[in-house]
C-alpha cells in the first residue's frame, strides 16, 4: 500500500487507465506474457468463462472480450503467488487475523488441504482422505438442521446441483448463498409480480431499445463488459437516463480500449443523456414520482385528443392492480417526493418525458435498488413503471438486473436456495429415491442470528468469504468462533478462514480457468449469465498445484463421507464425468436444460425459457401485477433525522469485486493508497464543521445498544447528494446491524445505515 493520494480523476472509463491498470496488475502476479495470453480465451467458444460478473456472454465475441474488472479477476486467481504449509508454519492465525484482505489474498493460490492446530495455533497439512473422515464423523454427529451449507456464486451448474442435493440427503434446506446478500429483492419482488424471479431481457434486447433507465448499478465497475452495448446506443441515438448517488464515471465516459481511434484520439462517448443524483433509498420515491408524471400526462393526452402515454391494451389485457395503484401515486404530493428523492419535480418530469417518448425501454437496476429496508417494494416499483408502458414482453425492452458473481443467479436455477417452493422436489424425490425436507431453511441473515444463538453448530462454505461478507462484523465474529465445525473449500487464503470453528479446514480447490482432469478425461463446467443464458467452460492452464481438487470431487466426497450409500447416486461416476451431472440436471429440471449437454457450447448460450418475455404470468392472478408500496420511503424505520445523523451507503472501490480487493487504487473516484475514506457532501461538512482529510470515527445510530464503530476514516470532500456519505465494503460492515436487511428477502440494507460522526481520531479502519 502506497501513502494515501487524494486526487481527482478525469479520465473516462476504459481508454488508458483501464490499460495501464490491467498491465499493472498482470505485471504483479507475475503472469505478463501468459496472462495476456489466457485473456484471449476468456468468454471466448471453447474458452473459460469469466469468473468475476455474470454479465451476459455474446455470440459473436469482441477481439478482447473482457474488460478491467474481469482481467483482474483471471490475473488474481492464476497468480504465480502460492500459500504453501511453509507460509502457515511460519504465521499463527491470531497473526493473520490481524493482516488485510488484500494482504492475506496476495499470497497467493493455495496448494494444500489444511487443518487447523489449536495448539500452535497453525493450520497443519492433512491428508484429503483424513480430512473427509473427520468432517464426515463431525457432520454425522450434528443435527442435519444446525448445520448450514452456503454456495458462492462462483460454484459451476454442475457442482451447485450436487451440492445442493448433498444438503438435501443429508436433511436440510440450509442452503443460502451470495443472492441473499445482493440480489434476493429481485427473486422475491420479480416473482410477486411478473411470475418469474429473474429479469426478461437479452443481450439483442440492447440493439433495439430507445431508452435505459439506470437505478444504482456502477457498470464501469461492477459489469463494465455492459459498456460496449451501451456504447454502440447512444451511437445510434438512444438515450440513457440515470438515477444514482454518485456520478459514477462508466455512466459518463467511457472510451474503447478495442478502438484504435479512440485511444489515440483520446475521445470518448457520453453514455448518460439525463444524469439525476437521487438520494440513497430516494429509488421508491423518484419512481413514483416517475409514474406520476406518466399518468398525469396520459390524462392530459386523453382530455386533449391526443395519442394516449400508457400502454392501455397491454394493461387492459396483461396486468392487473392498476386502478389501486394509480390511486397511490395520485395520493403522493411533489413536495414529499422530491423530499425523499432529493430530486426536483422538473427532474423527474424531465425523465418521464424521455420514457414517454421511447418506443422501447430497458430498465436496468443493481444493488442500489435491493440493499434496503423496502427492497423488494423498490424493485417492484420499477416493474410497475415498466408496464405502464408495456415494456415487459416485448423486443428491446424489459427488466434488467445485474448480477454480481459469475453464477449466481444459475445456483439458484439448479437447486442453491432455502425455498423449497423454488426447487422441485417431488421430482427430486422421485429420481434418487429419499425424502428431501420440506421445511424452509436459512438464508444468510438466519444463518449469521442461528450461529449468534449458538442452534447453528457447522458451517460449509462452498467459495466465497463469508464472515467478511455479513454484516454486525463484531458481534458475529465473536459467535463464530462458538462453531463445532467450518469447513472453507478456496482457492486463496481470506479471513472466514481465521475466524474459525473448533474443527476447522480448509480444502483448496481447482479455479475455473483451471485444466479439470478427471477418470473421463478433461471436464468442462457451465454456468448461467444475467440474460438466463447456459455456458459452457473449459479450463485452459495447468493446475497450480497436484494437491488441489475440483469443486466437484470435493463436493462428492464429502456426500460419500457424510450419507449412506444410494444405488440411485454414483457421486464417484459424476466426479469423473460432468457431462453426467448435467445428464441429472436435465431430469430434475427438463424444460429448462433440454439437450442440455449437446447445446452448452452453442454460440451466445443455451436460452432458458423467461415466460414473462412471453407475456406468460405464472402470478396468483395469472396477470403481471402492480403492486402497490407502503409509502416513498425505502427505509422507514431508520432513526428520525438529526442534525448530526447521515444516510452511510457502502460501495466497491475500482480496484476490487465483492469482498475481493485487488489493490488500493480507486481510480475513478480519484482514491489511491487507502480504503478507510468517508465520502461527504460539502455542505454537510461545513454544517458539522469538518474538513477535507480530517479523521474521523463513524459509529451506527441504533437503538439495541450494540456499539459499532469505525475508527479513523478520513474524509474526502465528494459529489455525494446531502444528507448522504459513503464508504467501501467490506469494511464498513461492522456498522451494519443484522436486523437492518430488507422485510421480505431479508438482504442487509447496506445502502442506508444511519451514522454519526465524531471528530478526532487518528486509528485505522476496521
Amino acid at each position: 500500500m502506497s501513502e494515501p493520494k487524494i486526487e481527482a480523476y478525469d479520465g473516462p472509463a476504459g481508454g488508458w487507465g483501464s490499460a495501464r491498470s490491467l498491465a499493472e496488475i498482470l505485471t504483479r502476479e507475475e503472469i505478463p506474457v501468459t496472462g495476456a495470453a489466457m485473456l484471449m480465451k476468456q468468454n471466448k467458444p471453447g474458452g473459460f468463462m469469466c469468473v468475476s460478473c455474470a454479465w451476459s456472454k455474446p455470440a459473436k465475441p469482441l477481439a478482447f472480450e473482457y474488460c478491467e474488472n474481469g482481467a483482474k479477476a483471471t490475473a488474481w486467481e492464476q497468480t504465480r503467488k502460492r500459500t504453501t504449509p511453509a507460509f502457515f508454519a511460519e504465521h499463527t492465525v491470531t497473526e493473520l487475523r490481524g493482516w488485510s484482505d488484500y494482504a492475506l489474498e496476495e499470497q497467493g493460490r493455495l496448494t494444500h488441504p489444511m487443518r487447523y492446530d489449536p495448539v500452535s495455533d497453525r493450520y497443519e497439512t492433512v491428508s484429503w482422505a483424513d480430512a473427509f473422515a473427520e468432517i464426515g464423523r463431525e457432520l454425522r454427529a450434528l443435527d442435519p438442521k444446525s448445520v448450514v451449507c452456503y454456495a458462492s456464486g462462483r460454484a459451476s451448474l454442475e457442482t451447485s446441483y450436487m451440492y445442493a442435493l448433498f444438503a438435501r440427503m443429508y436433511g436440510n434446506n440450509n442452503l443460502p448463498d451470495s443472492s441473499n446478500m445482493c440480489h434476493e429483492p429481485t427473486s422475491v419482488g420479480l416473482k410477486a409480480s411478473i411470475g418469474q424471479a429473474v429479469g426478461t431481457t437479452r443481450l439483442e434486447d440492447f440493439e433495439t431499445a430507445d431508452l435505459f433507465l439506470f437505478f444504482g448499478q456502477n457498470v464501469g465497475s461492477n459489469a463494465p463488459r455492459m459498456l460496449h452495448p451501451l456504447q454502440e446506443a447512444r451511437r445510434r441515438g438512444a438515450a440513457i437516463v440515470t438515477f444514482n448517488p454518485l456520478r459514477e464515471r462508466g455512466l459518463e465516459r467511457f472510451t474503447d480500449p478495442q478502438s484504435p481511434v479512440e485511444m489515440l484520439t483520446r475521445s470518448s462517448t457520453r453514455i448518460s443523456t439525463q444524469y439525476h443524483q437521487v438520494k440513497a433509498g430516494g429509488d421508491l420515491a423518484a419512481i413514483t414520482g416517475l409514474c406520476k408524471a406518466l399518468l398525469a400526462a396520459d390524462r392530459a393526452a386523453e382530455a386533449a385528443g391526443r395519442a394516449r402515454v400508457l400502454d392501455h391494451a397491454f394493461l387492459e389485457e396483461h396486468t392487473h392492480g392498476l386502478d389501486a395503484f394509480g390511486a397511490f401515486c395520485d395520493a403522493q404530493g411533489w413536495p414529499a417526493i422530491a423530499r425523499r428523492s432529493g430530486l426536483t419535480r422538473a427532474d423527474l418530469e424531465a425523465a418521464a418525458a424521455a420514457y414517454a417518448k421511447a418506443r422501447s425501454t430497458i430498465g436496468i437496476y443493481g444493488m442500489g435498488l435491493t440493499q434496503h429496508r423496502k427492497g423488494t417494494e423498490t424493485v417492484q416499483m420499477l416493474v410497475n413503471l415498466m408496464l405502464l408502458r408495456g415494456n415487459v414482453g416485448r423486443p428491446g425492452a424489459g427488466i434488467c438486473p445485474v448480477r454480481g458473481h459469475s453464477n449466481v443467479q444459475g445456483q439458484r436455477t439448479v437447486g442453491i436456495s432455502e425455498k423449497p417452493e423454488l426447487v422441485p422436489l417431488d421430482r427430486i424425490a422421485a429420481q434418487y429415491g429419499f425424502a428431501p425436507p420440506r421445511d424452509q431453511g436459512l438464508n444468510t441473515v438466519e444463518a449469521c442470528e442461528g450461529i449468534r444463538d449458538g442452534t447453528v453448530r457447522a458451517f460449509i462454505g462452498l467459495g466465497g468469504n463469508f464472515v467478511r461478507a455479513i454484516p454486525d462484523t463484531g458481534p458475529m465474529e465473536a459467535a463464530w468462533r462458538r462453531q463445532r465445525l467450518t469447513v472453507q473449500v478456496s482457492t486463496k487464503l481470506n479471513r472466514s478462514h481465521l475466524v474459525h470453528g473448533e474443527v476447522s479446514y480448509i480444502l483448496p480447490c481447482l479455479g475455473r480457468i483451471e485444466v479439470d482432469e478427471q477418470a473421463g478425461g478433461p471436464q468442462a463446467v457451465s454456468m448461467e449469465d444475467s440474460t438466463s443464458c447456459f455456458h459452457g467452460s473449459k479450463g485452459v492452464t495447468k493446475p497450480v498445484s497436484e494437491h488441489v481438487r475440483s469443486e466437484p470431487w470435493i463436493v462428492a466426497e464429502l456426500a460419500k463421507a457424510v450419507l449412506p450409500p444410494n444405488p440411485k447416486v454414483d457421486w464417484d461416476a459424476w466426479a469423473g464425468d460432468y457431462a453426467k451431472v448435467r445428464d441429472a440436471i436435465e431430469a430434475t429440471y427438463p424444460d429448462l436444460f433440454k439437450d442440455f449437454n449437446a447445446r452448452m457450447f452453442d454460440p451466445g448460450g443455451l436460452r432458458k425459457p423467461l415466460k414473462a418475455r412471453e407475456r406468460k404470468w405464472e402470478t396468483e392472478t395469472g396477470k403481471a401485477n402492480f403492486v402497490v408500496p407502503a409509502g416513498l420511503d425505502a427505509d422507514p424505520d431508520m432513526p428520525a433525522a438529526g442534525p448530526d445523523v447521515l444516510d452511510l451507503m457502502t460501495l466497491r472501490s475500482n480496484d476490487q469485486f465483492n469482498t475481493t480487493v485487488y489493490g488500493y487504487h480507486d481510480r475513478f473516484r480519484g482514491v489511491k493508497g487507502t480504503r478507510s475514506i468517508l465520502f461527504m457532501n460539502a455542505a454537510d461538512m461545513e454544517r458539522l464543521h469538518l474538513a477535507d482529510g480530517e479523521h474521523v470515527d463513524v459509529a451506527t445510530v441504533a437503538s439495541d445498544e450494540v456499539v459499532r464503530v469505525v475508527k479513523g476514516l478520513r474524509i474526502v470532500r465528494y459529489d455525494i447528494p446531502v444528507g448522504n456519505c459513503a464508504g467501501y465494503y467490506p469494511e464498513l460492515n461492522v456498522l451494519i446491524p443484522l436486523w437492518h436487511h430488507d422485510e421480505q428477502a431479508k438482504t442487509p440494507a447496506a445502502k442506508a445505515i444511519p451514522v454519526r460522526i465524531v471528530k478526532g481520531s487518528q486509528g485505522a479502519a476496521a
